[in-house]
């Protein structure tokens, strides 16, 4: 990492005299980038994901199917509590491994500049979506909703083919080799034993 910033120069005050003006410096990492500005990024496309997929679109389907919230908190929605907040803390550790290792977001138009394989990613190739799906299903316990829960699988399945059709090419094109490793030696959502 290093810093850049202009040196401090004199500029004419308004009473004619000189005045010192200094520009901060700013942490710069190696390629170029702001830090802070990846993860004001990865920040902003996980919430619109996250707002859309896993707030607005369950909302509206329960909404729709009629449930209304349980009056009390039994075995089920503790079980949904757990999921969920397991789902949530590993969606957030995945973004958070995209911006400090991978030095990119988790949307697919601004992707790591990296291949990623430390931290969540050392065990599955994608577990910011099982984390997702986890909070789904979380949510779906809860609830106990037969439309969240049909949604959660339908998101799997859409997940699943994003993966297969796009990122995985995508990835062997970026990374080659390495990324021609990593899939050998790390599972698709199960851990390889």
């Amino acid at each position: 990492m290093t810093w850049h910033g202009r040196p401090a120069r004199e500029k004419k005050a308004w009473h004619g005299r000189p005045a010192r003006v200094c520009v901060t410096r700013v942490a710069v990492s190696a390629n170029g980038e702001i830090p802070m500005f990846v993860l004001v990024r990865a920040a902003t496309y996980s919430a619109l994901f996250i707002g859309f997929l896993l707030v607005f679109l369950p909302q509206r389907l329960l909404s729709w199917s009629g449930l209304t919230p349980t009056a009390g908190i039994g075995t089920t929605q503790v079980l949904g509590i757990i999921s969920s907040a397991l789902g949530g803390a590993l969606a957030v550790w995945c973004i958070l491994t995209f911006v400090f290792v991978g030095k990119g977001t988790p949307a697919p138009f601004d992707p790591p500049r990296k291949l990623v394989v430390r931290g969540p990613y050392k065990f599955l190739r994608n577990p910011m979506y099982v984390g997702a799906a986890l909070a789904l299903v979380g949510a779906a316990l809860y609830y106990w909703s037969f439309p969240l829960f049909s949604y959660a699988v339908l998101f799997l399945l859409a997940m699943h083919a994003f993966v297969v059709f796009y990122e995985e090419p995508t990835l062997r094109r970026n990374f080659g080799d390495d990324y021609a490793d990593y899939y050998a030696q790390v599972g698709c959502w199960w851990p390889k034993i």
